[in-house]
């Protein structure tokens, strides 16, 4: 994901697909190489933005992050996750991984319209 963020938002202007590095267990994991963050970064740089995070799906899996996901994210990044039943989109979360490397914390998450509109506004507890 890539875009601008502050001290109080973080808004995501493009998405850039990068391709899964897993080799075991696709399905279930998902792996950013350090080549793949070093292109990411250019291409963020050559746009003008940062690298802000990632995003991953958890098929027929709660949009929560797992341990792998703890074991392999990087505290100042955000990263959006989608549980998908059955094949069907369902609840998408966003979370950023405390400096302790510990644990996720939980972020507000809202989609906009290409027009700025709010197309979709979801709160969390």
């Amino acid at each position: 994901m890539l875009g601008d963020a502050s001290e109080r938002d973080t808004v995501v202007k493009e998405i850039v697909e990068i391709e899964n590095s897993q080799d075991e267990n696709r399905r279930r994991r998902f792996l950013v190489t350090p080549e793949q963050y070093r292109r990411a970064e250019g291409m963020a740089d050559e746009r003008g933005m940062s690298l802000l995070g990632f995003y991953h799906t958890h098929p027929d899996h709660p949009a929560a992050p797992s341990a792998f996901d703890t074991d392999h994210a990087l505290p100042w990044f955000t990263y959006v996750i989608m549980s998908v039943v059955r094949g069907q989109a369902a609840t998408t979360t966003a979370w950023v991984l405390q400096e302790s490397r510990k644990q996720f914390d939980e972020r507000p998450l809202e989609v906009f319209s290409p027009k700025g509109q709010t197309a979709k506004e979801k709160s969390w507890q």
